[in-house]
């Protein structure tokens, strides 16, 4: 069934607000970016598998998998599951989600050349704000630091970026693939290669409820909320609201940790914030157009 673009602009402002606790949880697991990436990995894949087995018993759904673009979508959403979790515990949290925030930035381009659907004028106009936003809620503090830690977590970051921006074009463009097999593909083999260089012995080191939490509930909704949106409005629109994780994650932090914002992080999340609301509230921003038969 034909829904609305503002249904998809809808299911991504869910999915994004879902996923901004994720990086509290992961810092209160007190686990290294191996330990994360195999629990994250095996749950995640695990939730979505039951769900499909469970719920849409839809043999076909497989074969449709077996394409190229169900490739691309399974690695994808293995590159995501695995650079993540590896940059937070590699580097400062800031580092890797100013990278990530060039999401938005991949899905326009990506759009542009795969699907020949040009973002429009207002879209780039979000996106400029949004990483003025970004940009003044990180800076004043010595996270940024240039060091290999820092490069180490800018590099998975934009790693991160590029895989949600093919995810989402992917899906734009063959909304046929099984969506609930293909991520718990991708997120469980990281898992595994996880669980593997981790070793048994060392899983259970930490706050195991903190991450599991992030894995059982809030990366599964998040995900399938996110990646389902991308099939009824542009991936650069879902990019933008993914956004407000790097800005609401914070004030999550803070009320967890006790780490008060800078009042850069309060004034930058707040552009952020006022430019996300006045995109998706512009007359037309989220009108898409479908991409075209290929």
């Amino acid at each position: 069934m034909s829904r609305s673009p503002r249904y998809g602009i809808a299911l991504a402002a869910f999915g994004a607000l879902v996923l901004t606790p994720d990086a509290v949880l992961m810092r209160l697991s007190g686990m290294d970016g191996w330990q994360m990436l195999g629990w994250r990995g095996l749950c995640v894949g695990a939730v979505f598998w039951a769900a499909w087995l469970l719920l849409v018993r839809d043999p076909g759904g497989i074969r449709r998998l077996i394409c190229p673009a169900g490739a691309v979508l399974i690695l994808s959403q293995f590159l995501n599951a695995t650079l993540f979790p590896l940059g937070i515990g590699a580097a400062p949290v800031a580092v890797v989600l100013l990278a990530v925030a060039t999401t938005p930035v991949w899905a326009a381009l990506l759009s542009r050349v795969l699907l020949a659907e040009p973002a429009s004028r207002a879209t780039w106009a979000a996106i400029a704000a949004v990483a003025v936003g970004i940009a003044v809620a990180v800076s004043g503090k010595g996270d940024l630091a240039v060091n290999r830690a820092a490069l180490i977590g800018a590099l998975c970051g934009l790693g991160v970026a590029l895989a949600l921006a093919t995810t989402f074009v992917t899906l734009r463009r063959a909304p046929e693939l099984p969506l609930l097999p293909a991520l718990g593909t991708g997120a469980f083999l990281a898992g595994i290669m996880g669980f593997v260089l981790t070793g048994p012995s060392q899983m259970t080191e930490g706050n195991v409820p903190a991450i599991l939490v992030t894995g059982l509930l809030i990366l599964p909704a998040s995900f399938f909320a996110l990646s389902s949106a991308s099939r009824h409005t542009q991936a650069a629109n879902v990019s933008l609201l993914m956004l407000l994780e790097t800005v609401l994650g914070p004030l999550w932090v803070w009320m967890a940790l006790g780490e008060a914002p800078t009042s850069r992080m309060l004034t930058g999340g707040a552009i952020v914030v006022v430019s996300l609301a006045l995109y998706i509230l512009a007359p037309g921003a989220a009108r898409a157009r479908r991409p075209k038969a290929s």
